[in-house]
């Protein structure tokens, strides 16, 4: 059994349609169901759903044998264990830094200044400002990241940014776009040794399908 694991949302939204490219396909009811391991119609391939966040760590430790993560996660992450054959193209965004309307950015992050920062992207953001000769007060959250600064929690946040709907509507500004991210396929390197027979046809049609 191959087992591939899968975030929900925009992650699986875009995977969907590359897997169906390969011939790989969920029931109509399954992506919606509460239902955390989804059979397909290839009888040797599962999907599991698990937090974004969580998906290099099932790889890693052989609870998936595959898996799609967005580079932000996988950076934060570490990548130990994992083989990154294929960018998919997917869930395209950038990694940012946003402020308060007016807030003066430039002078904040001046050579030797201190700044706070919201972000759940603390390795990250921690080097990014370390690069910068930037010293930076890191304040981890995992939700309502666009709150932080307008309460006086943090100076700026880091944060994923694709339309910027999000920052506008709280009255934020993108000041410093950090790096473009996507999603990858990761693979366990274990099994792509022992299994590589089965696993690589799978990686080769994904590829194919990003083409």
């Amino acid at each position: 059994m191959i087992t591939l694991a899968l975030s929900k949302g925009r992650i699986l939204d875009d995977t969907l349609p590359l897997l169906a490219q390969g011939g790989i396909t969920l029931a109509a009811d399954e992506a919606d169901s509460r239902a955390l391991i989804l059979p397909t119609s290839r009888a040797d391939v599962r999907v599991v759903l698990v937090r974004a966040s969580d998906v290099p760590t099932y790889v890693q430790h052989g609870g998936a044998d595959l898996g799609v993560a967005g580079l932000d996660v996988l950076l934060e992450h570490g990548g130990l264990g994992l083989f990154q054959p294929l960018d998919l193209r997917i869930a395209q965004c950038r990694l940012s830094v946003a402020a308060p309307e007016g807030f003066d950015y430039a002078h904040a992050v001046r050579q030797g200044a201190r700044i706070r920062v919201a972000t759940k992207y603390t390795q990250l953001a921690a080097q990014h400002f370390a690069d910068k000769g930037v010293h930076v007060d890191l304040i981890k959250l995992y939700g309502s990241m666009e709150l932080a600064p307008l309460i006086g929690l943090a100076d700026a946040i880091v944060d994923l940014v694709s339309s910027g709907a999000t920052l506008r509507a709280n009255r934020l500004v993108e000041v410093e776009a950090i790096m473009p991210i996507s999603a990858r396929l990761i693979v366990n390197r274990a099994a792509l040794k022992t299994r590589g027979a089965q696993l690589r046809p799978l990686i080769a049609a994904l590829q194919r399908a990003t083409a």
